[in-house]
């Protein structure tokens, strides 16, 4: 069943549970290593043809039951005028970071044809490809990540910076993440209309706000975002990381499914987000690199949790960790449709 992944989406009975793993076209994988030899990440993102090879590396080796377009989600950052790179080791650069209301001001919203045209053309490459096998998924940085970035000028491990301009400026802060939402909003309809059949909006730092902060600084522009996105009638997956505090502000501002990670059981963190929404994780990345006995066991756990309700998209809690063993991503893959084709589904 080629559209498994988006009827459980809909929260609609499914014969297996759907599999799909964030970052599962990347480091990990020695196809994509060979590439890398020989492209930067940024070639690798701005060349369609590239990007297609990359997004379907996993799709053919491994049993996943959709396609997430390969790109990065700082791209929007360039066409808006803050230029950046990927340092050796490092990770994102920001050339000239943004920490100041004259900075904000000289942010420009553009349109995603004209300064992202590259990643709508390999969406329309990917939806050639993989017509009849799996559905695509597109996708963005949330405004608070991508503020993050544009603040600490890259990545950081407490957000200090993003935190002082968040309180201290709070016109400014709005006023930028006004900018940062509505080039987001723009690009994930614009991935849409050129074939993506899901879209899932990635706030992969938002875990670092309180409840308070989240629902003051940030959730009336990712509401914005999400209500505008889902009126498409696409699945829209609304993801984050350390976010068991703020689970239910996540579910008020918006989304189809929202993104578990794994510190809570995935049951009870459905039970707060509420069961007219469908779930998606919630297994460690970091449980690849076990044996296989306990991989399959947690696996097992995650899937008995939900006891077959329709609504759940096994994944992980983050992104596959570059050392992560191909053989075990596969056969977790293949045990997640085994294991769940054996039970009953329970009642929705």
């Amino acid at each position: 069943m080629h559209d498994r992944f988006l009827r459980a989406c809909r929260r609609e009975p499914v014969d297996v549970t759907p599999v799909w793993f964030m970052r599962q076209a990347g480091r990990y994988m020695p196809e994509y290593r060979a590439l890398r030899a020989r492209y930067s990440m940024l070639e690798l993102c701005r060349t369609p043809e590239l990007a297609v090879q990359v997004t379907l590396q996993p799709v053919r080796s491994i049993a996943v039951d959709a396609a997430i377009l390969f790109a990065d989600i700082l791209l929007p950052l360039e066409p808006m005028g803050a230029p950046f790179d990927f340092a050796k080791g490092e990770g994102p650069v920001i050339f000239e970071p943004v920490r100041s209301v004259e900075a904000v001001e000289r942010l420009r919203v553009f349109e995603p044809e004209e300064g992202l045209g590259y990643v709508l053309e390999t969406l329309r490459l990917l939806r050639g490809e993989l017509e009849g096998r799996c559905p695509l998924i597109g996708f963005a940085g949330a405004p608070f990540t991508l503020a993050s970035y544009l603040i600490e000028g890259g990545k950081s491990s407490h957000f200090e910076k993003t935190k002082l301009f968040m309180y201290s400026e709070p016109a400014a802060w709005h006023a930028l993440l006004e900018k940062l939402s509505e080039v987001t909003r723009r690009y994930l309809r614009a991935q849409i209309t050129a074939g993506a059949q899901a879209v899932q909006l990635f706030d992969s730092w938002v875990g670092q706000l309180s409840v308070d902060d989240y629902r003051t600084y940030v959730q009336p522009h990712v509401k914005g975002v999400l209500e505008d996105v889902e009126r498409t009638g696409v699945p829209v997956i609304h993801f984050g990381t350390g976010t068991a505090t703020l689970l239910e502000s996540m579910r008020d501002a918006g989304g189809t499914v929202i993104g578990v990670d794994w510190r809570e059981p995935l049951s009870a963190a459905w039970k707060r987000i509420g069961h007219d929404r469908a779930v998606q994780g919630n297994f460690d990345p970091c449980a690849l690199f076990a044996p296989w006995p306990t991989v399959e066991s947690r696996a097992k756990a995650i899937l008995d949790d939900v006891a077959g309700r329709p609504g759940h998209v096994f994944n992980l809690g983050h992104g596959i960790l570059p050392t992560t063993p191909v053989d075990t991503v596969k056969r977790l893959a293949d045990f997640v449709h085994s294991y769940a084709g054996q039970r009953e589904p329970s009642e929705p």
